[in-house]
């Protein structure tokens, strides 16, 4: 899937309009190209507000995404197999767009989303870089909104904060998935897969 999403959402330039396109110039995706430090700057303007409206704006660009990609879906009759595909697509999509290195993991009751090399981590000295990862927070609401799955999720780990990377948790609201969806834990050493041989 990752070759195909190369070549079909590669970032187009329209040299006559001077303007950034994220895959074919039909879907109308433009691009705002900011700094990570102009989003910082606009939340010291905005100050008290700056999280209801970063995470708003994650949110809108989440459901844009979903909404110019996939125009007029429907994902009330798509089972849930689908609809973690079509998440976990979109995050290596916007992983092409370069908010770092992404990974989703689906679980019983949640999502773990990990994310290495974001936007928080150039300007790690800047105290207020932590509402970056607002902005990631309500891109992944975005798109579950979008799925038609309910969830509630926070940032429990954040390179900012000296982990490793910034881990974001999706609770399912009164909803479970299926066992065959489960992924398998990722903490298997080499010595345990040794073993089973």
């Amino acid at each position: 899937m990752e070759k195909r999403l190369k070549k079909d959402l590669q970032i187009n330039v329209d040299e006559k309009e001077g303007q950034l396109y994220f895959g074919d110039k039909k879907k109308d995706f433009r691009l705002l190209m900011l700094r990570p430090i102009d989003l910082i700057e606009f939340s010291e303007f905005a100050g008290t507000n700056a999280d209801d409206i970063l995470i708003w704006v994650g949110k809108s660009i989440g459901k844009t995404f979903m909404e110019k990609f996939f125009s007029n879906k429907d994902w009330s009759g798509e089972t849930v197999a689908i609809k973690k595909e079509v998440f976990l697509g979109s995050l290596e999509a916007i992983e092409l767009m370069g908010f770092g290195e992404l990974k989703g993991i689906f679980k019983k009751d949640h999502v773990i989303i990990e994310v290495e090399d974001s936007l928080a981590s150039e300007e790690h000295n800047n105290v207020m870089s932590k509402n970056l990862c607002l902005l990631y927070q309500g891109i992944f609401n975005g798109i579950f909104d979008a799925l038609l799955m309910d969830v509630e999720g926070e940032e429990i780990g954040c390179i900012l904060l000296d982990a490793e990377k910034c881990t974001y948790k999706f609770n399912f609201i009164g909803d479970q998935i299926d066992d065959s969806l489960v992924d398998e834990d990722s903490d298997e050493t080499v010595s345990d897969f040794l073993s089973t041989l």
